[in-house]
């Protein structure tokens, strides 16, 4: 494997105004050589004003060099600086700069940029079929790594995203009744955390750095929605009856400590059984009980 790139600051670049004042003056000087030349073939000016006509394209072609070799740089943006295939360093600080004019530039943004993945659609832990999507920010880091170690670091992260989308789903259920299990769709900021750490891990010999993982979309896929909800719901039924009859135990044993604390009515085994029964009906019934008033006496 090669070695990774690592990004080197340009030392010293020059003055890009200096140079294109410069520029300016070395053309007039050029212009300057040509009437010069065309007075002396005129006669008009000494015989050793024709070689000027001969200086004046050395004027302009050096004109055109400085003003090639001029690079603005915008903020939060940079250029590296390749000469001859070898990379000489990278301007990261804005400004107006004069570099080598037969040397490559290429530019590299250093602004942060939203990557809305598509949704995709893959299997959870427990093999159903979800659909899952994910916004990710991030920032070129390294400039070298980032041109010349991948091909082209934007689409780089967009396929990296989606695999590890993937990886990520295959990894945990989408849901889960225990509140101990990591899901996709209960552990939200246990899962941004672990796909922000496994992007980062990816996407390091490309030099980019990841500031922020959410998932932008999650659900079953439509052929299992209406199964899945279903079962939801059933879960949903099941632990609200569970809460239910803990409560109504708790309440009924209450009932009977503080009939025999308070010494109310005394009850045998069966009465109490009985009145268990009774208390347990009304407190679990989904709807409100007519109750039935005895007017003869206990056992009667």
């Amino acid at each position: 494997m090669n070695t990774p790139s690592r990004e080197i600051p340009l030392s010293n670049p020059a003055s890009g105004m200096a140079r294109l004042v410069l520029g300016f003056l070395v053309a007039l000087a050029g212009i300057g050589a040509i009437v010069a030349g065309a007075m002396a073939c005129d006669g008009r000016l000494p015989a050793v004003g024709v070689p000027l006509l001969v200086i004046a394209p050395i004027a302009f072609l050096s004109a055109i060099l400085l003003w090639k070799g001029l690079v603005i740089v915008a903020p939060n943006q940079s250029k590296l600086v390749v000469l001859f295939g070898k990379y000489q360093g990278t301007l990261r600080q804005d400004g107006f700069f004069w570099v080598n004019p037969f040397a490559a530039r290429r530019e590299v943004s250093l602004r942060a940029h939203n990557f809305n993945s598509d949704k995709l659609k893959v299997n959870d832990l427990r093999g159903n079929p979800i659909e899952i999507g994910a916004v990710v920010v991030w920032r070129v880091r390294d400039t070298a790594q980032a041109a010349f170690d991948v091909e082209n670091h934007a689409s780089y992260v967009q396929v990296q995203t989606e695999s590890a989308l993937r990886h990520l789903a295959s990894q945990h259920p989408y849901d889960s009744p225990h509140d101990t299990e990591v899901s996709l769709r209960g552990s939200g900021e246990t899962i941004n955390a672990a796909m922000q750490k496994e992007l980062t891990t990816r996407l390091q010999m490309a030099g980019i750095e990841v500031l922020e993982v959410r998932l932008s979309h999650l659900a079953y896929a439509p052929e299992i929605a209406g199964a899945m909800l279903q079962r939801q719901q059933a879960e949903a039924i099941i632990d609200a009856r569970k809460r239910i009859v803990d409560g109504a135990v708790g309440m009924v044993q209450m009932a009977l400590e503080q009939l025999k604390a308070h010494a109310v009515v005394e009850l045998d085994e069966e009465r109490k059984a009985q009145m268990v029964s009774n208390l347990l009906v009304v407190l679990c019934s989904e709807r409100g009980t007519q109750p039935v008033v005895n007017t003869g006496t206990l056992y009667g």
